[in-house]
């Protein structure tokens, strides 16, 4: 099938980074890290949303190093999972139905999606894209898709109709389209902070649409970044300390399809609409895949099941923000503010 994506805006279009000096300890480490510390950073654009990392290491060099690196993975997994590339890996099988000798990578990201669909019973299903193609092409011509265009592509919609081998995935069914958009920003975090750390970076901030950390900032303090309000892009809900863990947000505001963000990017796979309880949910995990994956889980699952499922995954804790605005968190979700 062929692909025409929309390309959607950065899904955190108000996003600080924050933070400060607290009590002696901090100050302490702050001079230490200052005094010897370069700051590099550099932006780009990949997988959709907008890419920026920050390394902090006594040779500057080593940092582009590193950083030069960490780019050449997100390079290898654009080619292999972008849906804006023509000619990715995954947009050939999409067109094709089947690919060969696939990019180990997109090998292990459909498996972990996979796994993921296993565990929330389907909440999370990365072969939605028919929906989401059909929902955007309504929008380009000012309208919501009728009834029974949603229940036709929602039977092309199965998880359990791709076949993933090491050469070779395919569909089982006519119609079938999978976006990794739900699952690869992740992924793409933990291979970057991977590439830095292998290079001996020691501290960094990690931004590829989702967000993770290594070790503190120059002044000490933990990485910690603000959560768009989802009905105020002026303004920011919360603060969290990433602390070495991952954190993923995904709101009815990021792309919507109608002006009351009662249809957006978001969709149940079992009924091809978009959940009504949430305005936006934001996941912290140990891997960057958990924490992408596991705010769609949520946003389907709702606050019953969704969030059994997060507490289920160690080290996992969310934080949400339901269609009246009133706000549920997770015991251990490192709220600052």
């Amino acid at each position: 099938m062929a692909q025409e994506p929309v390309k959607p805006p950065s899904r955190r279009r108000f996003l600080f980074l924050m933070g400060g000096a607290g009590g002696l300890a901090a100050l302490g480490l702050a001079r230490r890290l200052s005094n010897r510390l370069n700051s590099v950073t550099r932006t780009s654009w990949a997988l959709g949303a907008d890419v920026s990392l920050t390394v902090l290491h006594d040779d500057r060099r080593a940092a582009e190093a590193a950083i030069d690196d960490a780019f050449a993975e997100l390079e290898r997994i654009e080619g292999a999972m972008s849906l804006y590339r023509p000619h990715s890996q995954l947009c050939r099988l999409n067109r094709d139905g089947a690919l060969e000798n696939p990019d180990p990578y997109l090998v292990e990201v459909l498996r972990a999606a996979t796994a993921v669909s296993e565990r929330s019973d389907g909440a999370f299903d990365a072969t939605v894209q028919p929906l989401w193609k059909l929902y955007a092409d309504a929008k380009k011509a000012g309208r919501l898709p009728d009834a029974d265009a949603v229940r036709e592509a929602t039977g092309r919609v199965d998880w359990r109709k791709v076949e993933v081998a090491p050469d070779r995935i395919r569909f089982r069914a006519d119609g079938m389209a999978v976006t990794l958009n739900g699952i690869a920003q992740g992924f793409a975090a933990d291979r970057v902070r991977a590439a830095l750390q292998a290079r001996g970076v020691r501290h960094a901030l990690v931004n590829t649409g989702e967000f993770g950390s290594l070790g503190r900032k120059s002044d000490g303090t933990p990485w910690t970044v603000g959560i768009q309000h989802p009905r105020r892009p002026d303004a920011y809900l919360a603060l969290a300390a990433l602390e070495e863990r991952f954190l993923s947000t995904s709101g009815d505001y990021a792309t919507s399809f109608s002006d009351d963000f009662r249809h957006n990017h978001i969709f149940d796979p079992r009924t091809g609409l978009s959940p009504t309880e949430f305005s936006s949910v934001t996941v912290l995990a140990r891997t960057g895949m958990e924490a992408d994956a596991l705010t769609k889980v949520l946003f389907v699952g709702g606050l019953g099941r969704g969030l059994d499922l997060v507490r289920a995954v160690p080290g996992a804790d969310a934080l949400c923000v339901l269609k009246d605005g009133r706000t549920m968190l997770t015991d251990g979700f490192p709220r600052i503010a």
